[in-house]
């Protein structure tokens, strides 16, 4: 099975001279340039000694040589850390603590850290060089080999630390690719690393954010419309809230499609959309940290009576799954199974809450709730244990949450138990809480609560912090 090492190798055989990435001052580099980089790269950090089963901790700034270290670091059979960018330097230390690194790449003032950190004092320090010559002898990584260690959100706990092989990075480009599928060449403004190594492996090119990650909520929309038409971006691959700020953009004709998930996607925002700018094609994406893609779903096969289901409680329509995953319902739960489905944690006491293993399958638990309809497609109706009784039934967040978000003048709304009162929090125009009270008690929702901002998650700015905000409403 060719690696997304063999895979980029082709595209620039392919596609030499075509735009590989755009970061975010606007500088360009093509694939020859981006291989080029990578091949320096690597036989710099291979005479530092950087060999086959080193982890290397990298804390870069989010342009093409990110993107080329990455490259490099796999061709010498290292293993590439990456912390959670959502935790700052506190993910940081987290990613030393539990990885075990043997060094530390960095570029720009991110070097400063070296310092900072006690717990990267010994290691190597690796910054952006290049070295001419020969490249550099080994073996090139096998499928099992680990490529990358990534975290989850923390959203629940400590950031889990998430390893994926070459095998697993290569069968998730298989998955995704043709999703991301163009006859012709796209300029893709691509907000999730992953589908950036996508885009370097099929020969697309991605135009990287302007703005800060970890600052999404406070992006103006003016600057992401700005973005867009200065790189002719013709394709975007966005979270929810950025792909929310979009509806109140003017969108260039050269501009088509958008991809968007990372978080629940309301129809709601949708219509948004589609009334902003008729004709854009609106792809929702359903996955996982540890498997992504499930499920995909374009807007025009939401049917009128799908548009209903989610409007009268019956949960948030998320499409079909995709091939070659295997997809089941247990005690409500959604769990995965397949090859780019992450099949264990770094620390193997994690696996026993998130793993079933049976029959010599391995079962991820999503941790999210839903169930399949006639058609095979899946409703999510939102996180495990979230679920509040109302009438005597347990009812979750999304039976809720999805209708009301399409009241007039709401913006956010949150679905929670408050001292075991069932109370719907919503954020939006009070001039309509009259109204609000009295859909909700066709629900059965009787305590309306105003909240003038509903705390929201620091990965993508898409999904509500039910944590942070049962604080704040207690």
């Amino acid at each position: 099975m060719a690696s997304i090492l063999d895979d980029f190798a082709a595209a620039v055989a392919r596609h030499p001279d075509r735009t590989a990435i755009v970061d975010g001052k606007g500088r360009a580099v093509t694939f020859a340039q981006l291989k080029a980089r990578a091949d320096g790269f690597a036989r710099a950090w291979h005479a530092r000694g950087v060999r086959r089963g080193d982890r290397v901790l990298l804390a870069m700034r989010l342009d093409a040589d990110l993107y080329a270290s990455l490259a490099a670091l796999w061709s010498l059979g290292a293993t590439v850390v990456l912390p959670e960018p959502a935790m700052g330097i506190d993910g940081l230390r987290h990613a030393a603590r539990v990885t075990n690194v043997s060094a530390f790449c960095s570029s720009g003032a991110y070097g400063l850290l070296k310092f900072a950190l006690p717990a990267l004092w010994k290691l190597r320090h690796l910054r952006p060089q290049i070295m001419a010559g020969d490249p550099p002898e080994g073996q090139p990584p096998g499928e099992e080999d680990i490529a990358l260690i990534s975290f989850t959100s923390g959203t629940t706990g400590a950031p889990k630390a998430i390893p994926r092989s070459h095998g697993f990075l290569t069968a998730q480009h298989h998955a995704i690719a043709p999703m991301l599928h163009s006859p012709g060449p796209e300029r893709d403004l691509v907000a999730f690393p992953v589908f950036v190594l996508i885009n370097i492996a099929s020969g697309q090119t991605s135009v990287l954010p302007n703005w800060k990650m970890s600052r999404l909520a406070k992006l103006p929309a003016s600057q992401l419309e700005h973005w867009i038409a200065n790189q002719n971006v013709t394709r975007a691959l966005l979270p929810p809230s950025l792909s929310e700020k979009l509806a109140h953009t003017d969108m260039p004709a050269c501009f088509h499609t958008l991809f968007t998930g990372g978080g629940p996607v309301f129809p709601d925002m949708l219509s948004a959309l589609q009334t902003a700018k008729a004709g854009l094609r609106l792809v929702c994406v359903y996955g996982s940290t540890e498997a992504e893609p499930i499920a995909h779903l374009e807007s025009t096969d939401i049917s009128v009576t799908d548009h209903g289901k989610m409007t009268t409680g019956k949960g948030l329509l998320v499409g079909h799954p995709v091939d070659g995953l295997q997809v089941r319902i247990v005690g409500d739960e959604i769990q995965v199974a397949g090859k780019h489905v992450n099949c264990g944690y770094l620390d193997p006491k994690h696996d026993a809450d998130n793993k079933v293993h049976e029959a010599g399958t391995i079962w991820h638990r999503t941790g999210d709730t839903g169930y399949f309809d006639n058609e095979g497609r899946l409703w999510l109706l939102g996180r495990v244990g979230t679920q509040v009784t109302v009438a005597g039934k347990a009812i979750f967040p999304f039976s809720v949450e999805v209708a009301a978000r399409q009241w007039q003048g709401v913006t956010q709304c949150a679905l929670i138990a408050v001292k075991g009162n069932v109370t719907l929090v919503i954020e939006g125009d009070t001039q309509h809480i009259e109204a609000w009270r009295t859909k909700a008690a066709a629900l059965n929702i009787q305590i309306i609560k105003h909240m003038a901002s509903i705390p929201i998650d620091k990965r993508h700015a898409s999904k509500i912090d039910r944590s942070a905000l049962q604080k704040a409403i207690t």
